[in-house]
C-alpha cells in the first residue's frame, strides 16, 4: 500500500476541514459564498477565492454536501499524489499542484467567456443597458419590456454568469498528468471499467473525454454539473511542466 507522503496528508486535512467548515458553519451557504470561485462579472467574485476554490468540496444555496466529490478526490490525491511527492519533493509537488490548480482557472474561465461575451454583446446590441442584464442576472427575473430574442439570449447568459467552481479536481488532473509522465506503463483502472489501462493512454482518454462533455454536455464519467475545461487546464499545465523539467532536466533552467 502506497505511504503518505507528509505534503499530501496536510492537503487532506486542510480539505476535510473545510469540508467539516462548509457542512457545520451557515449550512453550507456561507462557506461557499466565501470561498467558491465564481464567474468574475458576478459581485460575489472575490479574488482569494481562485486558491480557495480548491480545498472547497459541496455547499452552496442547496446545500449539496457531496462526499462522493471529496472521497473521490482524495483517494486520488493519496494515491497518485503520494507517488509524485515521492518522486519529485515536497516543492515540485506543491509547484505543479498549485500551477495545475491556476491552470484549471484560467481553462475554465476562459469558456466562460468565450460563451458570456458574445451574448452579453448581442444583448447590449439589442438595446438593453449593462446594470439591466446584471440585475436581471442577479434576480432571475426579466424585465416586462424584454422580447422573446432577449430572453433566450438572457436564459443561455444566465448559467454562465452564476457559475461557480469548487474542488481540486483541476489540481489532481496536473498531478495525474505528471504522474503518467514519470509512470507511463503503470496500469490504471476506472472503478466502472475495471480494465488496466496504461498510463500514457488512460490519462490522455481522459482529457479527451473531458473536452467532449464541455462541448457537447454529455458526461461520462462525472456529474452533469462537473467543471470539465478545468480538469483539461490542470492536466495540460500539469503535463507542461513535466515536459519542461524533463527537456531541460540537465541545463540551468533545472528546478533545484
Amino acid at each position: 500500500m502506497m505511504r503518505i507522503t507528509e505534503t499530501v496528508k496536510h492537503l487532506i486535512i486542510i480539505n476535510v476541514l473545510m469540508f467539516i467548515g462548509t457542512v457545520a458553519i451557515g449550512n453550507g451557504e456561507l462557506f461557499y459564498k466565501w470561498f467558491a470561485l465564481y464567474f468574475p462579472e458576478n459581485d460575489l467574485f472575490q479574488p482569494w477565492q481562485i486558491v480557495t476554490h480548491m480545498f472547497m468540496h459541496g455547499g452552496g444555496n442547496t446545500a449539496n454536501f457531496s462526499i462522493t466529490h471529496i472521497l473521490f478526490n482524495m483517494f486520488a490525491l493519496w494515491m497518485f499524489g503520494s507517488a509524485v511527492e515521492q518522486q519529485l519533493g515536497s516543492k515540485k509537488f506543491l509547484f505543479i499542484y498549485f500551477s495545475a490548480g491556476l491552470g484549471a482557472v484560467l481553462f475554465q474561465l476562459g469558456y466562460y467567456y468565450f460563451n458570456y461575451i458574445p451574448l452579453h454583446s448581442e444583448l447590449i446590441a439589442s438595446g438593453l443597458t449593462g446594470d439591466e442584464i446584471v440585475q436581471m442576472m442577479k434576480t432571475n427575473k426579466t424585465l416586462d419590456t424584454i422580447n422573446q430574442v432577449q430572453f433566450e439570449k438572457l436564459k443561455e447568459l444566465f448559467p454562465v454568469y452564476n457559475a461557480s467552481m469548487v474542488g481540486a479536481s483541476g489540481c489532481i488532473m496536473g498531478v495525474l498528468a505528471a504522474f503518467g509522465m514519470m509512470n507511463p506503463e503503470a496500469k490504471l483502472m476506472l472503478i466502472f471499467l475495471p480494465i488496466p489501462i496504461k498510463a500514457k493512454y488512460f490519462i490522455p482518454g481522459i482529457i479527451i473525454l473531458d473536452i467532449i462533455s464541455a462541448v457537447t454536455g454529455q458526461s461520462f464519467f462525472s456529474p452533469s454539473n462537473t467543471a470539465y475545461m478545468a480538469h483539461v487546464g490542470g492536466a495540460l499545465t500539469g503535463f507542461i511542466i513535466m515536459w519542461y523539467w524533463k527537456k531541460n532536466q540537465f541545463n540551468k533552467n533545472r528546478w533545484d
